[in-house]
């Protein structure tokens, strides 16, 4: 038996995370004086480096971005060609399966990981002072983000039943560990405990689903899979059931209803910076998933999967609505509404099912990432400011706690205004164009009846996005204690919120570099 040298170079951003993992332990070890700081450099740095490695190693990409840029006004033409030059001289140009077909480096893996490190990133610029105020900003927080972020970069390149798996536990014990950081909280270790017991759940739930497609099919590897039920080689029963339990699994992962028991109680117990870490990145790499297994491995099974995620699709978005309506905790609230969210994510999925049109299918699942990414971007500016006006000593937990943020800070209260307008789907911020966009993926499928329903749900959800707006705007504040942030935090939230407006004005670069990544990957 031979051994064959793997090709490393489609996995060099994870090479890199690994190895400053390690760094990131032994330095603070040595160093105990500045561990945490000393840490939460490397950390940045590494998440940077890595998403910048990730641009670079995947095919194409570089050129998209290139693409995108250039139709910007100013300097989009000139920094265009620059990144062109960087693409032709460094730039990966095919897609390439290494390790034993177990990983795959293509446009779609490499787009995601570039998001899902900056989310990263930004979450721990916001939650740093969170954590020192209440003293946890311990080193082995930032290693765990960092094994976290490994777990996500190896699930959304997985071309490989395992090597998903491997990815998704990685990724699942990090966050345990992370909503548990907080050793004095009753209620952190509460909600840890919660999210182990189900979280094993639906890891055994996924793990013998995957086992019992690899007994009707003989194959691991996705394509293997997708070639064994299309050749009609496989037991079609065994197969649907197979499918159930990983569709059980994905969903208990991106949190829909019903696997969603978790989420509102994790959320509120969780410290607010692991929160913020919770709905953020790993919603894309859980997307990545339901990509990988549903759309490359299964897709021969589409009529089937269709049918499931339409089910959870309506449920995510009715109950998450109407659920959310009654909280009064803004961090449950928030749960609920990223709930209905992924049932929007869903629809996107579930459309792009049509009999030999290549191109739907491909507006459908562009629109699903796009809302997945501006999902991110939301949730990203809208837990940012629950942190921002948290404090030592203080939890700001409830909705009361943002009267009068108006009175309190103008800038900050037309921020988190963006914020609630665009989650509510209320012209024109990236929510509205999200929605937009997956709506009319859902009408052209013909499933009008889920446009309906998504509509209406939309509109009794704004009720609670405007309830925000309304106590920061029209009532007085209970707490006039100063606001105070880092000039880091408040710039990077001030972006944030930026954003949220500036892509909802223009969108179509965003879009477009989702809808060339799945181009080039399907």
């Amino acid at each position: 038996m031979n051994f064959v040298v793997p090709d490393f170079y489609p996995a060099a951003a994870e090479i890199l995370v690994a190895v400053m993992a390690l760094v990131i332990m032994l330095a603070s070890t040595f160093a105990r004086r500045v561990a945490s700081d000393l840490a939460y450099g490397l950390t940045q740095l590494t998440l940077v480096f890595a998403a910048l490695v990730s641009v670079l190693v995947s095919p194409n990409l570089l050129a998209a971005v290139a693409a995108v840029i250039s139709e910007l006004p100013l300097f989009g033409v000139r920094l265009a060609e620059v990144l062109m030059s960087l693409a032709e001289g460094y730039a990966a140009n095919e897609v390439v399966a290494t390790f034993s077909g177990m990983f795959i480096g293509d446009m779609l893996g490499g787009l995601l990981k570039v998001f899902s490190l900056l989310a990263v990133a930004i979450a721990l610029l916001y939650g740093r002072g969170y954590l020192a105020d209440r003293k946890i900003d311990r080193p082995e927080y930032y290693l765990l983000s960092l094994l976290m972020s490994l777990g996500m970069m190896v699930m959304i390149s997985a071309n490989h039943m395992l090597s998903l798996y491997m990815g998704l536990e990685m990724m699942s014990l990090s966050l345990y560990g992370m909503v548990a950081f907080d050793r004095e909280s009753p209620r952190a270790t509460e909600a840890a405990m919660k999210y182990f017991v189900l979280g094993a759940l639906a890891s055994g739930l996924l793990l013998y689903g995957m086992s019992m497609i690899y007994g009707a099919t003989g194959s691991l590897e996705l394509s293997g899979i997708a070639q064994s039920i299309y050749h009609q080689a496989a037991n079609k029963t065994v197969l649907v059931f197979g499918l159930v339990f990983i569709v059980a699994g994905v969903a208990f992962k991106l949190g829909v209803v019903p696997f969603h028991m978790w989420v509102p109680d994790v959320y509120q117990g969780a410290p607010t910076a692991v929160t913020l870490m919770i709905s953020s990145a790993p919603k894309l790499a859980a997307f990545a998933m339901a990509m990988r297994l549903l759309v490359y491995g299964l897709f021969e099974l589409a009529d089937q999967w269709q049918t499931m995620l339409m089910f959870l699709s309506v449920l995510s978005i009715v109950l998450g609505n109407l659920a959310a309506i009654a909280q009064s905790n803004i961090k449950r609230m928030l749960a609920y509404s990223g709930i209905s969210h992924m049932g929007f994510v869903l629809l996107g999925l579930l459309a792009g099912v049509v009999d030999g049109d290549r191109n739907f299918a491909l507006n459908a699942y562009s629109s699903a990432m796009f809302y997945a990414v501006s999902y991110v971007i939301m949730s990203l500016a809208s837990f940012g400011m629950v942190i921002l006006l948290s404090r030592a000593g203080f939890e700001a937990e409830t909705i009361d706690d943002f009267k009068g943020l108006n009175k309190r800070n103008s800038w900050f209260a037309a921020l988190m205004m963006i914020v609630m307008f665009s989650m509510a789907g209320i012209p024109f911020f990236i929510g509205f164009f999200a929605k937009l966009s997956v709506l009319q993926a859902v009408v052209a499928a013909g499933y009008v009846w889920l446009a309906v329903v998504a509509v209406l749900m939309s509109v009794i959800g704004a009720f609670y996005y405007l309830r925000v707006v309304k106590v920061m705007y029209f009532e007085e504040p209970v707490d006039s204690t100063p606001i105070r942030a880092q000039g880091e935090v408040r710039f990077l939230l001030s972006a944030n919120g930026l954003a949220i407006a500036v892509l909802g004005l223009l969108p179509q670069g965003l879009m477009s570099l989702c809808a060339y990544a799945l181009l080039a990957s399907l």
